[in-house]
């Protein structure tokens, strides 16, 4: 079924059409599913990125050992504080992205980034899945040159794995503007009640489980 008919010309709204879809009260979960935590480590460090929609990046990370925490909001572009109606235009020059908080001792940058490879396609200029528009592009934006050097090694490396070339872009990272606070959390508080959990990041989830990506347990 092609979703984007729903708004052809409006990228994004197909998924925010599916996000107020309900399912059956019934299904509502009893209570909140919290992703598990890992012991507080010593120090934290922060990555940026962005494989499309922050839905699913958001309820991929925070299923990963290692990260503390995740923030969906919007980088990259020129429009200081956007709103998510502001940057579904494409006007900003945002893309959806999440801040992640780490441990690297548990979970390395280059093994944050590993996953970020898996966790989406790189290879599609400004798409994910039905998802189109500038601000789904795939995109890493570093804090400083460590990161930036890790990034471009790894992108190296991953284009080996891909058919056609990766599309990611590596970049300063200028400011991080946090989403609203019903992106926050999303497919945890949502995954049984809205649409869009069901038939996108349910699936990516399980993918990911059967790939060794997500620890099993971490539906």
């Amino acid at each position: 079924m092609n979703r984007l008919a729903f708004y052809p010309d409006k990228p994004g709204r197909w998924r925010a059409l599916l996000a107020a879809i309900a399912l059956p009260a019934f299904l509502a979960p009893v209570m909140n599913a919290q992703a598990q935590s890992t012991n507080a480590p010593a120090k934290t460090e922060t990555a940026t990125i962005g494989g499309g929609c922050f839905w699913c990046a958001e309820a991929v990370f925070q299923r990963i050992p290692g990260v503390k925490s995740v923030t969906s909001g919007f980088a990259g572009g020129s429009v200081p504080n956007p709103g998510y109606e502001q940057v579904c235009t494409g006007t900003t020059g945002h893309a959806e992205v999440i801040q992640l908080k780490f441990d690297p001792a548990v979970l390395s940058y280059d093994k944050l980034l590993e996953i970020f490879w898996e966790a989406h396609d790189p290879t599609t200029l400004n798409r994910q899945g039905a998802d189109h528009g500038t601000q789904y592009r795939s995109i890493v934006l570093y804090s400083d040159e460590a990161q930036k050097k890790a990034a471009d090694a790894s992108k190296a490396k991953a284009a080996k794995r891909f058919k056609d070339p990766i599309v990611t872009e590596i970049v300063a990272l200028k400011a991080f503007y946090p989403a609203e606070d019903y992106h926050q959390n999303y497919y945890n508080l949502n995954k049984n009640t809205q649409s869009y959990c069901q038939f996108v990041i349910t699936p990516k989830l399980k993918k990911l489980i059967a790939e060794g990506v997500i620890p099993q347990g971490k539906e």
